[in-house]
């Protein structure tokens, strides 16, 4: 019985042995390619159980196939109006073509490095095309960030998928900085460009000011003239009423209406320093040998 044991046992251990040597399990998010005699054979992109050839025959390589992330790293570029910008990009990619990958780099780390350069002569290509005011303006109308970035991206995935079996899911622009010696010219653009907005309100603001103060001076005038109009009729009217009470006063009395405006004029033509020398008799002096 011992020994039937010991025999089901061996049996059991030779299985186990030749299954682990003639299968392998590939784990979901990861790929595998079979390598035999340094050719590669297959590529398994599936989860699960599947066969190969023992050691030394065919040799394994697994690949993490999920997305992965990394920074570019700083690169100064020349914008179309030829000004040194510096930029730094982030890339989220994922191994596509593990095949092409294996033979092209063979490793993430490799794989990353041709990705940096990538980036950085795609960067270069596209953004000859545009003006520093489509990266950084006051103006949200000017700024192309999101065609600046999708041209960088497709300029640089078709090449990696091409070349190294990389599919980049996205490509972004992470910083935008400016070299030291060129801070100062940048400055300068952005208030040139602000002046002349600047310049326009201000023109703006004149033109309106002047419409103002032309509509108030014309109702003024017209304020002042109605004014005037209306002061000269009741000048008038005043004017004629006096007539016409002095009409009435004379009528009603003509000698008593003489005697008034005689001390009237007579009060009006002398003071307390006055000194006259003319004949009583005379108008209006008349009046004080008749008061006598």
């Amino acid at each position: 019985m011992n020994k039937v044991f010991k025999l089901l046992f061996a049996l059991i251990f030779v299985v186990i042995v030749i299954a682990a040597g003639f299968t392998f399990t590939v784990k979901e998010g990861f790929c595998t390619v079979i390598s035999r005699f340094g050719k590669i054979v297959n590529v398994h992109t599936q989860a699960g159980l599947h066969f190969r050839l023992p050691l030394p025959i065919d040799k394994l390589i697994t690949y993490d196939t999920r997305n992965q992330y990394m920074d570019s790293g700083y690169n100064e570029t020349l914008t179309n109006d030829k000004i040194n910008i510096i930029l730094q990009t982030y890339i989220v990619w994922r191994v596509a073509d593990a095949k092409t990958f294996y033979t092209s780099t063979g490793n993430f780390e490799i794989a990353q490095r041709h990705l940096n350069d990538l980036a950085a002569s795609a960067k270069n290509g596209v953004l000859g095309n545009y003006t520093l005011s489509s990266l950084v303006s006051t103006n949200l109308d000017d700024i192309k960030l999101v065609e600046i970035c999708e041209a960088i991206e497709e300029k640089a995935a078709q090449s990696a998928m091409e070349n190294y079996g990389i599919e980049i899911q996205t490509l972004k622009i992470k910083r935008i900085a400016l070299p030291d010696a060129n801070i100062q010219s940048v400055f300068g653009q952005m208030i040139a460009d602000r002046q002349k907005y600047v310049s326009q309100f201000v023109a703006e603001g004149e033109r309106d000011s002047a419409i103002i103060v032309s509509e108030a001076s014309a109702r003024a005038a017209e304020i002042i003239a109605l004014g005037r109009l209306e002061a000269s009729e009741i000048d008038a009217e005043t004017e004629r009423r006096i007539a016409e009470i002095y009409g009435e006063a004379y009528n009603t009395n003509s000698t008593l209406f003489i005697f008034l405006k005689k001390l009237i004029a007579l009060e009006n033509s002398v003071s307390a320093d006055t000194i006259l020398i003319m004949r009583a008799s005379e108008s209006p002096f008349d009046v004080i040998t008749g008061i006598n």
